[in-house]
């Protein structure tokens, strides 16, 4: 049964908030993969559990990985995400299995290398749109690192990876231009092939350079020997050591909250946020600065102050292409006209989201115009109506920052927020509760 429309609040006054977010969702799935491949025990604290993690634990429990949740881990919690640690001991990674991997990237290009370590066949597929998403390139890698997979000639799920138990590895070429975690999904398990890996970029600029970064960080956080170099890549085979990882708050998450202090002229907080980082979501700082927020490190977390006006922005997105459909938003109602480039690849995330951003902010009365690489946004008086969000949790986050300035914006779906962050309208309630 299709989710009732969500009518999004309107903001009463400037808001004053405070908002905890839960553990990101980019380092919760790599550390999962690690921890599955480690050679010791891992503790993941503070992990996200939403619909793309627990597809990410569930992808890798049917390959046979042993991974425990202990509810009593994490002191103070209070937003409304489940709390519990994830626990993982070694084991071998077997099949037959199947994976579902929804529409979460990270699952899809992540668990193919994963599930060529496993002895047996592993038949992978997703929610329809799934079967769009770029995924000819990892399965021509995989398959050029002696990988056997079945694919029916489509490059694109549904397929079976014809697992042996073990990859040679070497090197490949890949062009990584459609989404960096292509590049990613083969460094995570490189450290299990035999020969370990080179990977070798060809091709227009890989985007998200930050996730590439975390994905290098996290493996050599865990003793792996990683080189880079220009668009060039080299994990040596070796141990993956155990350990315990604490998730950092998920800060692209943070987008619509700390919006929010923009649109109303309000402040918010967001504790926790770390001095150094490689999740692209740190780029809000700067970003927000240039539209005119007054953006301030300190002890007590990030808080971002609004003033009640801002102004537009000109921006190449292309490594924080995630923020774009909030910063789109923001776009919408600044004083002024923006221009967001470097985001052609975001055709190819959970739905086309230049597409889908043109079409629902200008069903709004916006002024939004698709570029070859991104989206010329001309602020105009917006309207009520039905937000369509295309099961794409950011749609969701978009049209709630419109709905703080805009009476009326009924939105579609609103439940597909929990790919990335259950309970994601009771915290926005919370933090409109101060207004």
């Amino acid at each position: 049964m299709p989710t009732p429309h969500w009518n999004a609040p309107v903001a009463d006054g400037p808001v004053d908030a405070t908002v905890r977010l839960p553990g990101s969702k980019s380092m919760t799935n790599r550390a999962l993969i690690l921890a599955a491949l480690a050679e010791d025990p891992v503790r993941i604290t503070r992990p996200l559990h939403s619909r793309d993690t627990e597809l990410m634990a569930g992808a890798l429990r049917a390959l046979g990985a042993s991974i425990g949740e202990d509810s009593k881990a994490v002191a103070g919690g209070s937003s409304p995400q489940k709390d519990a640690d994830w626990q993982t001991v070694p084991q071998e990674l077997r099949g037959p299995a199947r994976v579902d991997a929804g529409l979460a990237g990270t699952v899809m290009r992540f668990i193919p290398p994963v599930a060529a370590l496993a002895a047996g066949d592993v038949a992978i597929d997703g929610d329809p749109y799934a079967r769009r998403r770029p995924m000819g390139p990892i399965i021509t890698a995989l398959r050029a690192l002696g990988v056997s997979i079945d694919d029916g000639g489509r490059g694109a799920l549904p397929f079976t990876v014809h697992g042996t138990g073990a990859v040679d590895g070497g090197p490949v070429t890949i062009d990584a231009s459609g989404s960096s975690q292509l590049v990613s999904g083969l460094l995570l398990a490189a450290p299990r092939f035999g020969k370990g890996v080179e990977v070798r970029h060809e091709g227009p600029p890989v985007p998200s350079a930050p996730h590439l970064a975390m994905t290098v960080r996290m493996l050599r956080d865990r003793g792996v020997t990683v080189e880079t170099e220009t668009d060039v890549w080299r994990v040596a085979p070796g141990p993956v050591r155990g350990g315990e990882w604490v998730i950092e708050p998920d800060l692209s998450n943070a987008a619509q909250f700390l919006g929010a202090a923009l649109v109303t002229g309000g402040r918010v907080t967001v504790p926790d946020w770390p001095d150094d980082t490689t999740q692209p979501g740190d780029a809000l700082r700067d970003l927000l600065a240039r539209m005119g927020a007054d953006v301030a490190p300190g002890p007590d977390g990030l808080t971002v102050r609004g003033s009640g006006g801002f102004g537009g922005l000109d921006a190449d997105l292309h490594d924080v292409g995630e923020l774009t459909p909030v910063i789109a938003a923001l776009a919408a109602l600044a004083d002024g006209p923006s221009r967001l480039t470097g985001i052609a690849h975001l055709r190819g995330h959970e739905t086309d989201r230049l597409a889908a951003l043109v079409t629902e902010i200008n069903g709004l009365g916006g002024d939004v115009r698709e570029l070859p690489d991104g989206l010329e946004i001309r602020p105009r008086p917006l309207h009520g109506g039905v937000f369509r969000t295309y099961d794409d949790h950011r749609m969701v986050m978009a049209a709630a920052v419109l709905g703080l300035a805009v009476p009326g914006v009924e939105v579609e779906n609103p439940g597909t927020v929990g790919k990335t962050l259950p309970g994601f309208t009771e915290l926005w309630a919370s933090m409109l509760a101060s207004a």
